[in-house]
C-alpha cells in the first residue's frame, strides 16, 4: 500500500515538475546563442524589458527609502526644537529665583537704626 502511494506521488511530482521547467524565468539571457534574427531580437527585447522593470523597481524602492528618511529627519527636527524650547524654559526658571535670594555682597544694616520700641513694651 505504501509502495503504491509513493509510486503515484513520484509520478505526480515528475509530471508536475515538467510543467514548471517550461515556464520562462525572467532575467538576462544570452542572446548570441540564437540562430535567427527574429529570435535574437525577441531575446534582446526581453532583456531590455527585464532591465526596465528591474530599474523601475529599484527606483521605487529607493524613493520609498528616501521618503522614509525625510520623514524621520522632519520628526527629529521637531524633537530637537521641542528639546531646545524645554531647555530654554528650564534655564529661564533657574534664573528667576536667583534675584529673590539675599546677595552675599549686600551691606549690613545701619547701626544708627533705632530698635523697635513697641515690641519691647509688652
Amino acid at each position: 500500500m505504501i509502495g503504491r502511494t509513493m509510486g503515484w506521488a513520484m509520478v505526480a511530482t515528475l509530471l508536475g515538475g515538467g510543467a514548471t521547467l517550461a515556464q520562462d524565468v525572467p532575467g538576462i539571457e544570452i542572446c548570441t546563442a540564437e540562430k535567427t534574427m527574429e529570435r535574437r531580437t525577441s531575446c534582446l527585447q526581453s532583456n531590455v524589458e527585464f532591465l526596465q522593470k528591474s530599474f523601475d523597481k529599484a527606483r521605487l524602492d529607493q524613493q520609498q527609502k528616501l521618503d522614509a528618511a525625510n520623514r524621520q529627519i522632519e520628526a527629529l527636527k521637531a524633537s530637537v526644537a521641542t528639546l531646545q524650547k524645554s531647555l530654554e524654559q528650564s534655564q529661564a526658571a533657574q534664573k528667576k529665583p536667583e534675584p529673590a535670594a539675599p546677595a552675599k555682597d549686600a551691606s549690613p544694616a545701619k547701626p544708627d537704626a533705632k530698635p523697635d520700641t513697641k515690641s519691647d513694651a509688652k
